[in-house]
């Protein structure tokens, strides 16, 4: 059965006791991955993927969620400043349709305008090389999308 794009709140509910979110950070490059607790309460960051083929892509992120019990994915939308969707948008959107042909594990968007400068910004503040700042700062911005899904989900 194919996977189904659900708003957030929904998400939460479908997960089984224990289950833990992946938040996704998709580039053209690299795909970021961060980590919830099994509580739901704080997102890590977890690693990063290489972008080759989708399919490969698609294996290994499927590989990973297996393997740390995640039941649900939250994807960042990298929406317009100005609200509106652009070309990133639409190739996030197509990611999604594609990889919810492979599982059926439940997915929502979550608005990740400016994550990646949020994530810069803190790396930058941690005085993290430049070097450090290449090699994280993808997993490091899909927690801050995750992150901010969670807040939203637990304090609502």
């Amino acid at each position: 059965m194919p996977s189904e794009l659900v708003p957030l709140p929904d998400l939460i509910l479908r997960l089984k006791r224990d289950e833990r979110l992946f938040g996704l950070d998709v580039g053209t490059k690299t795909i970021g991955l961060a980590l919830s607790d099994v509580m739901r309460q704080i997102a890590s960051p977890f690693d990063t993927i290489r972008r080759t083929k989708f399919t490969a892509d698609a294996v290994k992120l499927l590989e990973h969620c297996k393997a740390q019990g995640v039941g649900g994915l939250v994807v960042g939308l990298p929406m317009n400043l100005d609200g509106t969707e652009g070309p990133r948008a639409q190739s996030t959107r197509a990611f999604v349709r594609s990889l919810g042909a492979l599982t059926d594990m439940p997915m929502a968007f979550w608005d990740e305008r400016l994550s990646t400068a949020a994530a810069e910004r803190a790396l930058f503040e941690a005085d993290a090389s430049r070097k450090r700042r290449a090699e994280v700062i993808d997993k490091m911005a899909a927690a801050y999308i995750l992150q901010g899904a969670l807040d939203r989900v637990n304090y609502a």
